[in-house]
């Protein structure tokens, strides 16, 4: 990912580091979505496996930086033969969310996280990647097969009294947004998840995506005028840091941009980011696409 011209380009500076994510598959993912932002497959090892030890390292220092919520994403992070202990330690710290494609999940791994969970103070929650209610819409995106595989592991997430929120990227028209969660809901309420957490993504343009799509136009980047009276909270480089096993970088989306390395500590990456990138336009139109909370568009100015 190129970096674009940046004079007059605004910087979001970092007030407070409540959420801390964790890269803690890198790169390495046992699917190869034709969407994905940072091109995942089992084959990229741009990013590798974070180790326990690393993350128990960062879970410290969190502490000193007032970090209140925990992420883990990748690639797919239940390939990290490490992430069930990991989440276990992340929970003496505070909640912790896992993205994850629902593929690989084990009775016993849910087993041993949901006695975790209730003997912590803190909750677990579960992001699901499943890109649409049916395998006609989702599989021609990521792959054969994965449509049923990734609803079986909803199926057991909510045998084990978790309540996954279901992510769908849009590759469908607005129009049918109120159909396509409506099915949703019925498949979920079908599998016994009587009460469905469901959120739509928007299309991220970079990595695999930009090749089967496109990319961004040069006019779809933030302006100094867009930022003003804008709520820079809902942008997640404003309170958050990711680590991955090449040091601290400032966004789960900009793991590939020329800058997006802050630090190889969180200490050295406080400092502020230039928003000088279409996946920035993309989070400012919409706001929290990485958090778990629902989304809603903004008109650009």
């Amino acid at each position: 990912m190129s970096n674009p011209e940046v004079m007059d380009t605004p910087r979001i500076e970092l007030t407070s580091l409540d959420e801390l994510w964790f890269q803690v598959a890198g790169t390495i993912c046992n699917l190869t979505c034709r969407h994905c932002f940072i091109s995942c497959s089992p084959n990229n090892h741009s990013f590798e496996f974070l180790s326990f030890e690393q993350v128990e390292t960062a879970l410290l220092e969190s502490v000193e930086q007032g970090v209140r919520e925990y992420y883990f994403t990748g690639g797919e992070p239940f390939l990290n033969r490490n992430l069930v202990p990991m989440l276990k330690r992340t929970l003496d710290f505070g909640p912790a969310t896992v993205l994850t494609n629902g593929t690989v999940l084990k009775p016993e791994w849910l087993s041993e996280l949901r006695a975790a969970e209730e003997q912590s103070g803190f909750s677990l929650e579960f992001r699901v990647s499943v890109d649409g209610p049916a395998a006609e819409i989702n599989d021609p995106i990521r792959g054969d097969g994965t449509f049923e595989r990734a609803i079986k592991g909803v199926a057991l997430l909510c045998e084990h009294d978790f309540l996954p929120i279901i992510t769908m990227t849009q590759t469908w028209d607005d129009s049918r947004n109120a159909e396509i969660l409506q099915q949703f809901r019925d498949v979920l309420r079908q599998l016994g998840c009587h009460r469905p957490r469901l959120k739509i993504l928007p299309r991220l343009k970079i990595g695999a995506e930009e090749n089967r799509m496109e990319g961004y136009a040069e006019t779809e980047r933030i302006t100094h005028q867009m930022m003003e009276g804008f709520d820079r909270n809902q942008l997640l480089c404003h309170h958050s840091r990711v680590i991955t096993n090449r040091g601290v970088y400032v966004c789960p989306i900009l793991l590939e941009a020329s800058d997006g390395k802050m630090g190889d500590t969180l200490a050295e990456s406080l400092h502020p980011f230039p928003l000088n990138y279409g996946a920035c336009y993309t989070c400012y139109q919409f706001g929290a696409i990485c958090t778990n909370t629902t989304l809603r568009p903004r008109e650009s100015d």
